[in-house]
């Protein structure tokens, strides 16, 4: 090869492998900073498109495995409370055995009845109460009001305000008021008062239940006694509560309902009652009586519903979700049977076990309450082992998948490290090359200095 002084042919040879060299060195360091295999598509684009999936499944399936625990933590909850529904059952069918034997005279069956309404209510009351970040578990919620809307002018509740009497409205039973067969939630479900004139100089207040669209429960008191100059006569600025318990509501009524009585009670076969005048007066205002219809309003989120659905895999299939089924055991449901055709011990009322044949009655009731409580508990129980199951393979297919991601996209410590030691040897052999390529001219300066 020729000497010259114009062309280094030398040193842009040992330049070109010393940056080929430091450029694979760079790659090895960013590798071993990394910890992984491929740090672009460069390196391996099929690789990283397979590992990025499976990472996001890994990570999927983390998550479906906290909703499965969420999943078994609302399921103990749901039998924590069954639990106890199951102690009071069985205290109910203690209370009504003692209550059927003919030792007893009616007014110690009447202590016993009252605890035995007591206990159905706390029943009703666990099972509305019992829910997991507001999702109902045992029955319908409490979060029943009333459609206020329909209390202002031109509404269907726009009679029953102050000036007829009315201050307050309060639902007591929940339960009831959300009970809702239908997809309509309870806006089909409201009440209707009525004060009529009764025999013998009576005034009776009616209210009526509508459940579903349809009239379910009638109940009547006798208010005759509040009218102007009555012995329960309400006086300005005083109230007084009517309590209406077979439907689960009271009413605070103010001095204008004993002005209200006196008008329906002076009027001629009905001619002034409370619902049907449409031009009624009872002397502190004139307005139409008939609109006396209040409707419900709930928060739908707050209803039992029939299933929830878990997501337990990392898809988008039926097969990646759980749907866990939930059974009312509310008074309204205990006691009917697996078909729901028998009485509930909420049709019991409220003289359960006032007499020896309401008290046997209850027994076999009761009963079949608690055959309907182990069913849904059964039924809860299936669920927690499923979940349990599910739970295992989630934490098998995570371990699996995160071993073939890691196979694909882990770096080989060992092996890069042997590999950037090589990488390092180049580039320093190449710096070294380089300077001696660098010294080539001058050996030539000395041939043209001699």
């Amino acid at each position: 090869m020729a000497l010259n002084i114009i062309s280094n042919y030398a040193a842009n040879v040992a330049h070109r492998n010393l940056t080929a060299s430091d450029t694979m060195a760079t790659r090895s360091l960013a590798k071993l900073s990394s910890g992984t295999r491929v740090v672009s598509a460069r390196d391996d684009a099929a690789s990283m498109a397979i590992g990025a999936r499976l990472n996001a499944t890994t990570e999927s399936l983390k998550t479906a495995t906290v909703n499965v625990n969420q999943a078994n933590s609302m399921l103990q909850i749901a039998d924590g409370g069954m639990a106890t529904i199951d102690n009071i059952l069985v205290r109910m069918k203690t209370l009504a055995v003692q209550a059927s034997s003919g030792n007893l005279s009616d007014t110690e069956r009447g202590f016993l009845n009252d605890e035995f309404v007591q206990l159905r209510e706390e029943i009703d009351r666990i099972a509305s109460s019992t829910n997991f970040n507001g999702i109902q578990l045992l029955g319908d919620g409490g979060d029943v009001a009333l459609n206020f809307n329909d209390l202002a002018s031109g509404g269907g509740g726009a009679a029953l305000v102050p000036a007829a009497g009315f201050d307050r409205f309060a639902i007591t039973d929940n339960n009831y008021w959300a009970t809702d067969t239908n997809d309509s939630g309870v806006t089909d479900n409201s009440f209707q008062v009525s004060i009529n004139e009764g025999t013998a100089g009576q005034v009776i207040m009616t209210v009526s239940s509508t459940i579903d669209g349809a009239v379910n429960r009638t109940q009547s008191i006798d208010v005759t006694d509040y009218a102007s100059g009555g012995t329960t006569a309400i006086g300005a600025g005083e109230n007084a509560t009517l309590n209406f318990d077979e439907l689960g509501l009271t009413f605070t009524v103010n001095t204008n309902f004993s002005a209200t009585v006196s008008y329906v009670e002076a009027g001629t076969a009905g001619s002034q009652d409370f619902g049907s005048d449409a031009t009624f007066n009872n002397g502190a205002a004139t307005f139409d009586s008939t609109a006396n219809t209040v409707t419900m309003a709930a928060d739908n989120g707050q209803q039992l519903q029939q299933t929830v659905d878990f997501q337990v895999g990392a898809g988008n299939t039926a097969n990646d979700r759980l749907a866990i089924e939930f059974t009312a055991v509310d008074s309204e449901t205990l006691g009917s049977g697996s078909n729901g055709a028998q009485d509930s011990i909420a049709d019991l009322t409220d003289n359960a076990i006032d007499t020896a044949a309401n008290a046997q009655n209850a027994v076999e009731v009761v009963s079949r309450a608690i055959d309907d409580l182990q069913r849904a508990r059964a039924n809860i129980g299936t669920y927690q082992n499923r979940l349990d199951f599910a739970a295992q393979n989630l934490a098998s297919t995570q371990e699996n998948t995160e071993s073939a991601r890691s196979t694909l996209l882990d770096l080989d410590v060992a092996a890069e490290m042997t590999n950037f030691t090589s990488k390092q040897i180049l580039v320093q052999s190449g710096v070294a090359m380089l300077a001696q390529a660098n010294q080539m001219p001058q050996n030539l300066l000395r041939l043209l200095q001699g």
